[in-house]
């Protein structure tokens, strides 16, 4: 389970979908038994003493009526497509439950950026642009020949990585069927490897948790 600061006040928590009835205990333990509403993203939950927890649903798990009916959706096994790119490199792959079925990594040579100044500098500038275009272009191709065949198949396609590369694979008029699974949520990866493509699977599966505590400067509740 991760945490980290949310703009605008609380934090994100990610939780694993077989551990979430455990945080929700947990939550209810600190404080107080919530009540709960039915949102857009998932489920709003409200304690008493003021603190709300905010679950938004995995990608590509359906809507819940209750926190029962959330677990059992979000811990569900489904089809995820995966798209990670970062400049000139890409990982795409497909994802059935916890494993990952097929997958694809490929990387491209992309110039760094230069020191120089003046004409070299442009040159140099203009040569990084077009090597970054030729690699995005790899890979959507790549993409076309590994995820659209299971494009019906798929609940949701996540990607992640660097978001102008993967706006700019996924502008590719071919892809038009997985922009339309595409999920919201970018995740934050490093360089796309293998080893980061298994990863994601875990993070794309993870229950994001808004979470809000009570107000120091509210009454007590009762």
């Amino acid at each position: 389970m991760s945490s980290r600061p949310a703009a605008g006040g609380g934090r994100w928590v990610e939780v694993a979908p077989g551990r979430i009835a455990r945080w929700v205990e947990g939550f209810t333990d600190r404080h107080g038994p919530p009540t709960t509403t039915v949102e857009g993203y998932g489920l709003r939950l409200a304690a008493p003493d003021g603190a709300t927890a905010e679950l938004h649903a995995p990608p590509g798990a359906p809507s819940a009526a209750d926190l029962a009916g959330f677990v059992a959706a979000a811990t569900a096994p489904r089809r995820l497509g995966l798209l990670l790119a970062r400049k000139g490199s890409v990982a795409v792959g497909v994802a059935a439950g916890e494993e990952l079925e097929v997958s694809k990594v490929d990387t491209r040579y992309v110039q760094g950026r230069t020191a120089a100044g003046g004409w070299s500098q442009h040159r140099f500038a203009r040569r990084r642009d077009n090597q970054a275009k030729a690699a995005l272009g790899e890979a959507a191709d790549l993409a076309v020949r590994l995820l659209l065949p299971e494009a019906r198949t798929l609940a949701a396609l996540v990607c992640g990585g660097d978001r102008r590369a993967v706006d700019t694979v996924l502008a590719d008029r071919r892809l038009a069927p997985l922009v339309a699974l595409r999920a919201e949520r970018l995740l934050d990866v490093p360089e796309p490897r293998h080893a980061v493509l298994v990863e994601a699977i875990a993070a794309a599966r993870a229950v994001r948790v808004l979470v809000r505590d009570p107000d120091p400067a509210a009454p007590p509740p009762g």
